[in-house]
């Protein structure tokens, strides 16, 4: 260490703990304008981003040097210098490039005559960018002992998890950045998903995504760190984490690192078998292969499966037909069938055929040999001469038909010449493989249960004791409808009925019609008597809050009181907020700073031992804050004591009997929202962003559903934890917002924070769940944009006429489709049509549980209805004019029977007229909603002031 001044090299020595250090010593006490250095040598940064140096000191009590101490003091400097030259020393003594880290002073205590040496240990850290760096200690009075000086980096140690292996990962510059590390796949291992790591400043892995899977032929280990080989006898088919599996039945694996187990001789595996089915064999031949009818022209062949299936269930048969002809019909008229029959029409009389039947499956084409069949031998019948004529339809009732026909003339007197009987058969035009037949001895038939209105064809053979004749010429025939006979009587009495009936239903139609508008009337002029409460709004009048924020939307189990309503604030809190003694809570570091005082962290000692301790975040009040500050601080407290829910910030309790007061709330390590995307742009992906938002929305439902308002939605008063949940916070009601950042719209009631607001809100300061959904859409776009500020450097009143024209902020860079539609959505004018929080959350869950949803990027359709390229809607006359100058043109009858007849009536139109319309398609209603929001905004462009209606 390079000594510049007076500090001395001497040994610390403590045999009690084992000490025995060098270490340097000053102590100045008794000079003025004391200026001591000490500095390290040259540092080597290697791959850290951020340094840390842990120094071991001890320091003593000024009152040990009473009159001779000129300029005692009880801390002193760490400075730092980053040095990027090759040949580092020596150094040019340049104390103005040091930079200060800070002053570190004695946490475990000063020394002094009546005490023993205490050790103090301090630890501090620097992000570091050159080559290397320096580190200096500098001394002005005080009386110091540097015992220990330990610099060091902190890294993620290297690991291997999901089959990935990450190397030892340098943390971020700052401890709140994540480092993002990539994988690479184990041996034996393939890709399935980019693997990636997530290092946190605390050298601790979180969040891993992607991975790798084991090849085919290995498996992986318990621990999911190595792929090891299949044995003998086992195998893995795919990739992925299965074990190895031993080989199904007729197949084995003889060595090492199968995916597939071979076949035994004289089995075999389809190649859309799977792999862990065993291996079989071609079926044995069709049994009992029998013909059950015969004619002249027609065989019908059965049989029974086969004895052996081979072990599989496909099996199939087809038939050859040895001399049969071209003219032969095959039913089923398939190569291969599952059915256990066949009928062969078409073949000729007095002729004998044979037929082979045979049995294969989805192994058959592997054998290579011919597949098992059995074969029959049929003779055909004589042919019969005595065929039927002259059939006709006779009569046609709704789904029912008389046929009739004429019997064949006898040639002979041969008893076996006689009509035994009749076969009709019947059929769908077009379908006669499903024909039905019908057997009677009498020359007349009635077919019944046919379809109404449909074409059927009709044919009619006879049957001797020789055989069956040829079928008779088709006949066609459509049945009709079912039509009811009304008769003279009846007749009079439907019409009565039909009377009656058409008159209930008008007269039922006036009356809900009236009662409607009856009730709209009343609505409104209730509405207007009412109070501001009584409207689900919320007013500012003189920059207070005159009613509860509260909203008549939804029901709870519970309900938010506001605590505004209490005479004396400190009821409320001690109503709604748990008494923390101040003993047990410790503040360990200022993080931050408030309206009313510091942001620590901390630690809460947790009851009834005290042993255990958690995180906590504390909100100081400022000493002498006035009693106004003091009710609005801890009103915030009373309004977050009524709420408990994972995603709404959980308050521990609050100090109020001793001072400061402080509000002590859960940790939340990673900060506000919007600075923690800043920090972190682009490394998480978009199923991560969307599960944040769910999270939002989740937390402002329960909210909503409390009857609570929350006014000041935004990704700034959204926290999130170490993973990644999001929480809802800062429930302040008078909040004060500097002007100079342009966050608050001043108006005679108060701010309002114009990026995040509705319309409705800043127009009329009328704040509901509503509005709330509105500022939800834009922290969507904050978060999709990684934490980018809404309206971007906008003036607050150029944002306002823009709202108030119809533009809406455009789709993120890489934002799904799905979730840019959910902020359109939430940026409806009509409050009304935005959707209720609990929608949102119904919607995020289906896109979370379908991420292929997610894929479908929005395109940058976003087009300013203003800008000089944008189509001139206003200059179309009429309804028909602009469906087709949209491509719409296929409703045009639908606007025209809603009397949907002028361009004014377009500019009202709403979702649910379109649905009426019966406008369906949820493209075509985002394409017609669009070019009305484009027509509404130009056409409040042409006027010189008002809102939109």
């Amino acid at each position: 260490m390079l000594d510049l001044c007076a500090w001395i090299e001497e040994s610390f020595t403590n045999f009690e703990k084992g000490i025995n250090w060098r270490s340097h010593v000053v102590c100045d006490v008794t000079y003025n304008s004391v200026n001591n250095w000490l500095t390290t040598p040259f540092i080597e940064r290697g791959p850290a981003n951020r340094i840390y140096i842990e120094i071991k000191f001890t320091i003593r009590d000024c009152s040990m040097f009473p009159g001779n101490a000129l300029s005692c003091k009880e801390t002193f400097s760490l400075l730092y210098y980053e040095f990027d030259g090759a040949k580092p020393e020596p150094l040019p003594w340049e104390p103005d490039k040091y930079k200060l880290i800070g002053r570190i002073a004695a946490g475990e205590g000063r020394f002094n005559v009546n005490s023993d040496i205490l050790i103090n240990t301090e630890v501090k850290s620097v992000p570091v960018t050159k080559k290397g760096v320096y580190f200096a200690f500098r001394d002005q009075g005080a009386c110091i002992s540097l015992l220990a000086i330990k610099v060091y980096y902190i890294t993620c140690p290297e690991t291997t998890i999901n089959f990935a292996h990450f190397p030892a990962t340098s943390t971020g510059k700052e401890v709140t950045v994540i480092e993002q590390a990539m994988g690479k796949c184990v041996e034996n291992a393939q890709e399935v998903g980019k693997p990636t790591y997530l290092c946190k400043g605390d050298g601790k892995w979180y969040l891993p995504t992607g991975g790798c899977k084991c090849n085919p032929g290995y498996q992986p280990d318990f621990n999911k760190k190595t792929c090891n080989v299949c044995p003998p006898g086992k195998y893995k088919h795919s990739t992925g984490d299965d074990k190895c599996q031993g080989c199904p039945e007729h197949s084995k694996a003889p060595d090492y690192g199968f995916s597939e187990c071979r076949c035994n001789s004289g089995y075999y595996r389809a190649a859309k078998d799977p792999k862990d089915m065993p291996c079989t064999q071609p079926p044995s031949a069709p049994q009992n292969v029998t013909s059950y009818f015969v004619d002249p022209s027609t065989v019908i062949i059965s049989w029974n499966p086969p004895a052996q299936r081979g072990g599989r269930n496909d099996t199939v048969y087809r038939v050859l037909c040895e001399g049969c002809g071209v003219s032969v019909s095959y039913i089923p008229n398939t190569d291969f069938f599952n059915d256990t029959k066949i009928t062969l029409t078409g073949l000729n009389p007095v002729t004998t055929y044979k037929f082979q039947v045979y049995a294969e499956n989805g192994v058959s084409d592997l054998v290579g040999e011919k597949s098992q069949f059995t074969e029959i031998i049929v003779s055909t019948e004589a042919s019969v001469v005595y065929n039927v004529a002259n059939l006709k339809v006779n009569s046609v009732k709704s789904p029912e038909v008389v046929l009739s026909w004429d019997a064949p003339p006898p040639t002979t007197n041969d008893a076996a010449d006689e009509v035994e009987n009749y076969e009709v058969r019947y059929f769908i035009r077009n379908d006669n493989g499903n024909a039905s037949t019908k057997l009677t001895k009498d020359t007349t038939i009635t077919l019944t249960d046919l379809k109404q209105r449909t074409d059927y064809g009709f044919q009619v053979r006879a049957k001797t004791n020789r055989g069956w004749g040829d079928f008779s010429p088709i006949v066609f025939q459509t049945t009709r409808q079912v039509l009811h006979y009304v008769g003279e009587d009846d007749n009079i009495q439907v019409r009565i009925i039909a009377g009656a009936t058409v008159a209930v239903v008008v007269l039922l139609v006036i009356i809900i019609i009236m009662t409607v508008l009856f009730l709209r009337s009343r609505g409104s002029d209730e509405c207007n008597k009412k109070q501001p409460s009584d409207c689900d709004t919320l007013e500012y009048r003189n920059r207070e809050v005159t009613t509860p924020l509260v909203t008549q939307f939804g029901s709870s189990s519970r309900t938010y009181i506001d605590p505004h309503t209490y005479e004396d604030p400190n009821q409320a809190v001690r109503e709604f907020a748990r008494e923390i003694d101040a003993g047990c809570i410790t503040i360990e570091a200022i993080i931050g700073g408030g309206e009313f005082g510091d942001v620590c962290r901390g630690k809460l000692k947790l009851p009834p031992d005290g042993r255990s301790e958690i995180d906590v975040a504390i909100k100081t009040l400022k000493p002498g804050s006035s009693d106004k500050a003091r009710n609005d601080f801890l009103t915030e407290a009373s309004i977050m004591g009524q709420f408990e829910h994972p995603n709404v910030i959980f308050l521990q309790g609050v100090v109020t009997k001793s001072n400061p007061v402080m509000i002590i709330t859960e940790y939340m390590e990673n900060g506000s929202l919007d600075t923690f995307l800043r920090a972190n742009d682009g490394k998480f992906q978009v199923l991560q962003l969307v599960g944040m938002l769910r999270g939002i929305a989740s937390g402002m439902q329960y909210l909503s559903e409390m009857n609570y308002v929350h006014r000041d939605l935004a990704a700034r008063n959204v926290l999130v934890n170490s993973t990644l949940v999001c929480k809802i916070a800062d429930f302040g009601l008078s909040r004060e917002i500097e002007s100079t950042t342009e966050g608050a719209y001043t108006t005679r009631g108060g701010k309002i924070p114009v990026r995040w607001t509705a319309p409705e809100a800043i127009a009329f300061r009328k704040f509901t769940s509503a509005s709330d959904v509105w500022s939800f859409g834009i922290v969507c776009w904050e978060v999709m944009s990684y934490g980018e500020r809404p309206y971007w450097n906008w003036s607050n009143q150029d944002v306002i006429k823009s709202i108030e024209k119809g533009y809406r902020l455009p789709e993120p860079m890489d934002c799904p489709e799905a979730i840019y539609q959910l902020m359109l959505d939430s940026w409806q004018k009509e409050r009304t049509h935005r959707p209720t929080f609990a929608s949102i959350v119904n919607t995020l869950d289906k896109l979370i549980r379908c991420p292929d949803t997610l894929r479908k990027i929005s395109q940058n359709r976003t087009m300013n209805p203003l800008a000089p390229d944008a189509p001139d809607l206003t200059t179309l006359s009429s309804v028909d004019e602009w469906l087709t100058s949209i491509k719409m043109a296929r409703y045009l009858e639908n606007f025209a029977q809603a009397e949907i007849t002028t361009m004014d009536d377009v500019c009202r139109l709403t979702v649910k007229e379109l649905t009426a319309l019966g406008i369906t398609l949820v493209g075509h209603q985002k394409k017609i909603m669009n070019s009305v929001q484009v027509l509404r905004a130009q056409i409040s462009a042409n006027l010189s002031e008002g809102f939109l209606v």
